[in-house]
């Protein structure tokens, strides 16, 4: 569902929606969630250059303001998870390519790790689906991605096993 006007307008009056909305990424016309974990990958190739300790608790500071932001958006817009929301994409999708940070590779595997972020973000297997459905709210918004990161981490893990 795509926002109108007074809608764009009520969620970009507050700092949060800012935020939420993935700085502007997710009121993108088309497929707002890939346009978020595009976006997504502008800071990460910042952030894949620090520890990977220091980059955990990077993604864990950015879920905690995710689920403000989000939870502040839900509040303002009355709907339970907006599609313009993509914070829950940047997270999901930096938690995606935590294999990338503990051991760098190139391009490909990058584009592999979105790739395989969009699969299970979409796809929502158990327990995505079940996150999805009964978590409201901002922590709702973001936790389902987050195990959709998790996935894709794990899956991007194992190709990089097989590939190795």
């Amino acid at each position: 569902m795509r926002l109108d006007a007074a809608q764009r307008r009520a969620l970009l009056a507050h700092p949060a929606g800012w935020i939420a909305t993935g700085f502007g990424s997710g009121l993108s016309p088309f497929a707002p969630g890939t346009a978020g974990s595009a976006a997504a990958l502008l800071p990460w190739i910042a952030l894949r250059e620090l520890p990977w300790t220091a980059y955990l608790v990077i993604v864990a500071i950015a879920f905690a303001i995710g689920v403000w932001a989000s939870t502040v958006a839900v509040s303002r817009l009355r709907i339970d998870d907006p599609g313009a929301v993509v914070w829950d994409e940047f997270v999901g999708q930096w938690i995606a390519l935590l294999p990338l940070v503990v051991a760098p590779r190139g391009w490909p595997w990058i584009l592999a790790g979105f790739a395989l972020f969009r699969l299970f973000d979409v796809w929502k297997p158990w327990p995505v689906s079940w996150a999805d459905r009964r978590i409201a709210g901002g922590l709702g918004v973001m936790v389902d991605d987050a195990i959709a990161g998790a996935y894709a981490a794990i899956a991007l893990s194992l190709a990089a096993c097989a590939g190795a």
